[in-house]
């Protein structure tokens, strides 16, 4: 006969929006109402007693672990961990073992199984009303239910606790799900590790994948020195396996201690090599997700108001570490940066009443002022917020900033309002009225005598996010943390869409500002087409720019490479579908102001969890044995007012702002669609030139010249690193240069030179388009970008428009009155002679001014060609005649050279007559008067 089992099973994923609940029987409870501030708040400080407590992965008196196994699968940022271990009783009585995990805050848990004794324990994910009536048909039976948690900065703890007799094993798994977010440039995965006594077989293995490869991979030294040389590390271009296993005489603290030396996380840090600014598509199991983080851009400049509780609870270490942490960042502004500093406590001071310059004069005294703050009294939030926006508002209507620039309200308070408005709702509606829709709002809650759930609901509201930052030793740098993340933005107004009928169900496109180190993820389902290719368009603002973005993905070749690889996660896609939207649908909840509205969103939350089995505030994880006598729940805590389980996406520690958030909600909305006839073209596919002036290769140059009907074909034998004067017209302002390089080698005694950069400049609108073989890069004066070849984009500023077409051209239009077209040629990486460079090509019908000159440009006035006695030469495939022009009298020969503009392999024959000599007598002057000193060098006079 079975022995019957005491079960004991809690669980709880409270976000770091969690502030207070009532603890009864065993759950936290919402708030009742009627309760007094001053209750509210004890309830919530009472939370953070438990923030540095120990949890020992497996407890009990007299037990033997036999096993720890922790195993990470990361295909294309989205993590499957699951975490095992076995355990006997190894006592004379029988005990409680318990099972204790923690994860972190931003997962969800999809599974966990236990086996004691033989009966297995089989979670499946419930409606949280139906999952708590059938635990109660077993509680009532003498089984009960716990709930344990931590306040720990980035974890949450999963606790199981299992009453078994003598001699029985015990075997526990653990599975959660998380998408990894980019941070300041890198993705970190982390693992908590407290076996609490060395493990025989103990080992931790992160598997990682990414189909577009791995950049960077760093395994920090966060376990300590004794611990640096066992982690071991095996990566390929797109994989990478990390194992930790130490053993039983590693693991010991000591050599005759009986406690284990792990203890703390285990992180693995890397980043994915990225193509081009136009972000990532990746297509499996009829799913896709759009990764979007550009770089090599210029970081608009930022007009910030930081407004400052400076009430009585600041007092002490929390005021101490603003203060230090402030004056960080007020190092850190740029001198194109404006801002001022509000501090508030029952009144509200300005160190200015307008936004100022952060020049090292200015930056010095705000420090002072900071430095100087004397925490006393109430706390006038409201007053304080509306004097900030209101001075961003005044700033931009009156022309005082930039207008490329990002404005920004960073809120940094401890405690609930107290003095003026106090009522949440009243100076919710109040800051919403106040802000213009080129504001954003961060709020800072220090501590856990703060009303946190409405700092997150009034940043969000208007563009921003919040942070929870813990109140110890190192709260300054998180604060400075949170700052570094959004110190750099780099563009504003992004949107990511597809064409009409090709996607459905997807996630949030919309985002108000991207910022440098961070990534826009977006999520959806791929409609079965008759093409293999799925398209994906993004436009976005940058300093100036307006940029329209261009990629592609083939919605087969995904899953034909996950199933080769043995540890990747082949469902990644639709597990981060459901993630993201689940996320998004939370926050759209916390923000509703109707029964209505909320029941509806929690069906759906609902709906989607049961479906991808994932433990949120509103389901719950029933584990029963399989004839289902024993139950345990996993429950999550209940949803209160006060933030418990809202604010899902962002853990504690720095912020994510890989998701910045559109208004208004809801996030999971129909996708923008783009007309069929805008779909054929993409983005600016501009037709190359019927009709051109041309220098390809080696470098051949072709002059079309059609009142003679003939094309005259001449080379330039120059130098590498010379720069030479292609289009020069001081009247419109437009130069075209182009730079040398050489061959690898000498090919039959011979180096051959090519051009390896063709640079556009117009100097009214001081924009310079330098092409290059890897690179695109544009500058302004003010701000400089970059761009890759791999990915079509469309790029405005001013009266200057470039367009890339994937791996094949870039065009640059200037005043739509002159183009110029710069191919790319590749050649064999591993080729012992031969380098990628570029051709150019020139629309006869530019409309240059009377001044133009340069190699090319002297011909937009045709020269009278006369072509006589034509006679066959040495070689007699080649003709040879006399040629007279521009008053001088040439030998010429007749040949052919290519143009690559419909064959980019083999090129098609130009036949034209061949001038000697790098033109000699052609052009104007020699080769050497067109040899400039830099490449936006106007030609001076030949």
């Amino acid at each position: 006969m079975r022995r019957p089992l005491l079960l004991a099973l809690g669980l709880l994923l409270l976000h770091h929006s969690c502030c207070f609940e009532f603890v009864i029987n065993g759950d936290w409870e919402d708030e009742e109402p009627g309760v007094d501030l001053h209750q509210e708040r004890q309830k919530r400080a009472a939370l953070t007693s438990d923030e540095d407590q120990t949890v020992e992965a497996v407890r009990g008196d007299d037990i033997t672990v036999n096993s720890y196994r922790v195993e990470s699968r990361i295909t294309s940022r989205f993590a499957h961990t699951s975490v095992r271990s076995s355990v006997v009783n190894s006592g004379s009585r029988a005990q409680s073992i318990g099972f204790n995990v923690q994860i972190p805050k931003r997962a969800f848990i999809s599974n966990f199984t236990m086996n004691v004794n033989g009966i297995t324990f089989v979670g499946s994910v419930k409606e949280k009303a139906l999952a708590r009536r059938l635990y109660a048909q077993a509680s009532s039976r003498n089984k009960a239910a716990g709930i344990v948690r931590t306040n720990a900065q980035e974890l949450e703890t999963f606790t199981t606790e299992v009453h078994v007799p003598p001699g029985s094993s015990v075997a526990f798994e653990l599975h959660y799900q998380e998408m990894m977010e980019r941070r300041l440039g890198m993705y970190q995965h982390n693992l908590f590790l407290q076996p609490g006594r060395p493990v025989p077989h103990f080992q931790v293995d992160v598997y990682l994948y990414e189909p577009k490869g791995i950049s960077k991979l760093e395994t920090p030294n966060t376990l300590g020195e004794r611990f640096a040389n066992l982690i071991h590390v095996t990566a390929t271009k797109d994989k990478a396996h990390v194992v930790f296993k130490p053993n039983l005489h590693q693991q010991r603290k000591c050599e005759n201690c009986s406690g284990s030396a792990i203890d703390g996380i285990f992180s693995v840090k890397y980043d994915v090599t990225r193509d081009s600014n136009a972000g990532e598509l990746q297509v499996s199991d009829l799913y896709f997700v759009h990764f979007f983080a550009p770089s090599n851009l210029s970081p608009l400049p930022k007009n910030i108001v930081f407004v400052i509780d400076v009430s009585g609870s600041m007092w002490g270490v929390k005021m101490k570490q603003t203060v230090e942490a402030m004056k960080a960042i007020l190092d850190d502004l740029k001198m194109e940066d404006r801002f001022s500093i509000i501090d508030f406590n029952h009144n509200v001071r300005c160190w200015s009443e307008e936004l100022l310059p952060a020049s090292p004069l200015q930056v010095a005294d705000a420090k002072r002022y900071v430095q100087n703050i004397k925490p006393t009294g109430g706390t006038n939030i409201n007053e304080a917020l509306i004097r900030a926006a209101q001075m961003l508002v005044r700033a931009n209507s009156q022309g005082f900033v930039d207008p490329r620039s990002v404005s920004m309200i960073i809120l940094v308070s401890d405690g609930d309002p107290t003095v003026g408005e106090i009522k949440l709702s009243k100076i919710q509606k109040n800051v919403k009225r106040v802000m213009t829709d080129e504001l954003s709002l961060f709020s800072l809650g220090i501590g856990f005598d703060v009303d946190y759930d409405f700092l997150e609901r009034i940043a969000m509201e208007n563009r921003g996010m919040a942070q929870r930052i813990y109140a110890n030793h190192d709260a300054a740098e998180q604060i400075r943390a949170f700052y570094s993340q959004v110190s750099s933005p780099l563009l504003k107004k992004v949107t990511v869409h597809f064409p009409e009928g090709t996607v459905t169900d997807v996630t949030q496109s919309h985002f108000d500002k991207f910022f440098g180190g961070s990534e826009l993820v977006v999520a959806g389902k791929v409609q079965l087409s008759d093409s293999n290719t799925l398209t994906s368009f993004t436009s976005a603002s940058a300093a100036s720019l307006q940029l329209n973005l261009e990629t592609e993905a083939d919605i087969t070749e995904l899953d034909l490479e996950l199933a080769k690889q043995q540890h990747s996660f082949t469902g990644f896609s639709r597990q981060m579908w459901a993630y993201l939207t689940i996320k998004q649908l939370i926050r759209e909840r916390s923000l509703v102001t109707t029964v209505g509205k909320k029941r509806k969103i929690t069906k759906q939350i609902t709906e989607l969890a049961l479906q991808h089995s994932f433990v949120t505030p509103l389901t719950a994880l029933l584990v029963e044995s399989e004839d289902a006598t024993e139950r345990l729940l996993a429950d999550s805590a209940r949803d209160p007012r006060h933030g418990c389980c809202s604010g899902v996406q962002t853990l504690s520690g720095p912020p994510s702002i890989s998701m910045l958030y559109a208004t208004p909600p809801p996030w999971v909305q129909v996708p923008i669609t783009t007309p069929s006839s805008q779909v054929l073209s993409g983005p600016l596919e501009t037709a190359l030139p019927p009709t051109v002036n041309l220098v390809d290769g080696d470098p051949h140059f072709i002059i079309r010249l059609p009142g003679s009907n003939m094309d005259v074909c001449f080379n330039i034998d120059s130098k590498p690193g010379h720069i030479l004067s292609l289009v020069s017209d001081m009247g419109t302002g437009v130069v075209v240069n182009g730079q040398l390089i050489s061959s690898k080698q000498p090919h039959k005694n011979r180096v051959s030179s090519y051009f390896g950069i063709i640079s556009v400049y117009h100097q009214p609108a001081g924009v310079s388009v330098k092409v290059g073989t890897d690179r695109i890069y544009m500058a302004d004066g003010r701000s400089s970008h970059s761009f890759t070849w791999g990915a079509t984009a469309d790029i405005v500023q001013d009266s200057v428009t470039i367009s890339i077409v994937k791996n094949s051209h870039v065009t640059v239009t200037i005043d739509n009155s002159i183009r110029v077209t710069v191919l790319l040629h590749r050649v064999w990486r591993k080729h012992p002679v031969n380098v990628d460079f570029l051709g150019l090509y020139i629309p006869s019908n530019n409309q240059y001014s009377p001044l133009v000159h340069g190699l090319i440009g002297q011909f937009s006035q045709e020269p009278e060609v006369s072509v006589y006695d034509v006679h066959e030469g040495p070689d007699p495939l080649k003709e040879e005649a006399t040629m007279e022009v521009k008053g001088h009298t040439l030998r010429v020969t007749r040949g052919w050279q290519k143009d690559f503009r419909h064959d980019r392999k083999r090129g098609s024959n130009v036949y034209c007559w061949f001038v000697h000599n790098s033109g000699k007598g052609f052009i104007d002057g020699r080769y050497g008067d067109y040899i400039m000193p830099d490449l936006n060098s106007f030609l001076q006079t030949v």
